[in-house]
């Protein structure tokens, strides 16, 4: 996996804006998406990130970049911590559902809808995705959107704009060390 991918799926992550994003990608052998998650991850844990796989398929790993300390404060949110408790998760702290969340990833055929709040998604925009399966959706973006649309369309460009500057960034020769913002 290129350090490209990591700029063109989690330049919002990377800037500080989103606590996380996934991307899948290709890969050849178990080896190589270890010596690759080694790699980004000594480059960007000194930034508060870290980078782990979420599922494995044929030929294709799903990645989550995220940043651990966002990542506690979201899943504090009352209504996240309702949300996963109504959803099945036993136990809420960031390591016990990460373990969980991967776990479904690896077992479920359908994707946890869950999954949402892992990438500051609303809880409420989450639990409407879940309740109305999919449909009724006000807006979509980046997400689907049940409640507040006036502030999902302003992150949805912020994103948008943080991509696009990365991209631009990212063309000039920064690295992805450079471009990861140190986190709070």
């Amino acid at each position: 996996m290129s350090d490209e991918m990591f700029i063109e799926h989690c330049s919002p992550t990377l800037a500080g804006l989103k606590t996380g994003n996934m991307f899948s990608c290709r890969y050849a052998s178990m080896e190589e998406i270890r010596d690759d998650l080694r790699r980004i991850n000594r480059a960007l844990r000194p930034k508060g990130l870290c980078a782990l796989p979420l599922r494995f398929m044929k030929d294709k790993v799903l990645i989550y970049l995220f940043r651990p300390s966002k990542l506690d404060e979201d899943l504090k949110n009352h209504e996240a911590a309702r949300l996963l408790a109504d959803e099945g998760y036993e136990q809420i702290g960031r390591n016990r559902c990460l373990t969980e969340l991967i776990r479904r990833m690896g077992t479920q055929e359908d994707f946890p809808h869950e999954v949402g709040l892992f990438l500051s998604y609303p809880p409420e925009d989450v639990r409407g995705f879940i309740e109305n399966k999919a449909s009724g959706c006000k807006l979509t973006g980046t997400w689907k959107v049940y409640g507040d649309e006036d502030g999902a369309r302003q992150k949805f460009e912020l994103y948008r704009r943080c991509t696009d500057s990365y991209r631009k960034q990212w063309a000039k020769g920064k690295s992805l060390r450079d471009l990861a913002v140190p986190c709070c």
